[in-house]
């Protein structure tokens, strides 16, 4: 798997003025375009869009320092328009326009090429199982909140603590299927995941029960789910940890499954302080 997701990443080096074709990327690496975004973004911490932005724009200030075309020119092989979007983007990676770095030799920031390896680190075994659920419907409360990867979400842990007791008390009341209990829901995520992205999370339940009023309802069409147990995590860090250690270590293993497009469940009990929890975290995948 990794190494067709470095014959894929080969495809940036090449004929920078055309964006990448992350079609062909996919095909390379054997993979569905989604997911070869998802896996991506987790291996990379940044999404694929971002890297090939960096990696272009490194490729350029080599260009550019060394003097021998026009910035014009240089924008136009990489991509750019016009000269004034190339010195608005080189600017935002490097600190000072191409003219100023040009003139004075300024101190640049390099996005290096990327190579994906297989490493051991402590041998920590992952957990899974694999489940084929039928359709079910989610019922709850919902907020658009940005996309974090690290550390707490203020917009996220805001609507949190908005919710009172009564509706959490709904929730317990409705939930009748699997995952049980309250369900912490990810969906609707902009599709290059950038850091900010927005997506819509809900507190819901599973539940063959009609939606009460105020609530809202999210359709979940039959799949396959890969379930990943966890205990003894830490808020949030610990819990974020589930997903990369998904990302980052199962699916590159496990090249029978893929990730597919869905909501992405969470459910969590904490321990009595608070510090620490255990659950599970449902991501739809698809068989190959």
């Amino acid at each position: 798997m990794l190494e067709a997701l470095n014959r894929a990443l080969e495809l940036v080096e090449e004929d920078t003025a055309h964006p990448v074709d992350t079609a062909r990327m996919a095909r390379l690496a054997l993979t569905s375009e989604y997911h070869l975004r998802r896996l991506f973004t987790a291996l990379a911490g940044m999404p694929l869009s971002e890297y090939v932005r960096r990696r272009r724009l490194t490729l350029a200030a080599v260009e550019v320092v060394d003097g021998d075309a026009t910035l014009l020119d240089i924008a136009v092989r990489h991509g750019y328009t016009s000269a004034e979007a190339f010195a608005r983007a080189f600017r935002a990676q490097h600190g000072v326009g191409p003219g100023h770095a040009r003139r004075t030799g300024a101190v640049l920031t390099s996005q290096p090429r990327m190579t994906f390896r297989l490493t051991v680190e402590g041998g920590t075994a992952v957990r899974y199982r694999i489940v084929d659920k039928e359709p079910f419907r989610l019922v709850g409360y919902r907020a658009r909140v940005p996309l974090v990867y690290e550390g707490h979400n203020p917009q996220m842990d805001a609507f949190v603590r908005g919710l009172g007791e009564d509706h959490w008390g709904l929730l317990a009341a409705l939930s009748d299927g699997e995952p049980g209990g309250v369900v912490s829901v990810v969906d609707a995520i902009e599709p290059e995941r950038e850091e900010g992205s927005l997506l819509d999370y809900y507190q819901a339940a599973v539940t063959t029960a009609p939606a009460p009023p105020g609530t809202d309802v999210l359709e979940v069409a039959a799949r396959t789910w890969a379930v990943f147990p966890f205990t003894g995590a830490s808020f949030p860090e610990g819990i974020q940890r589930v997903w990369a250690d998904a990302f980052g270590q199962w699916f590159p293993s496990h090249p029978t499954h893929r990730s597919a497009p869905g909501p992405e469940l969470l459910t969590v009990d904490y321990d009595e302080d608070g510090s620490t929890a255990s659950g599970e975290l449902w991501l739809p995948v698809e068989r190959l």
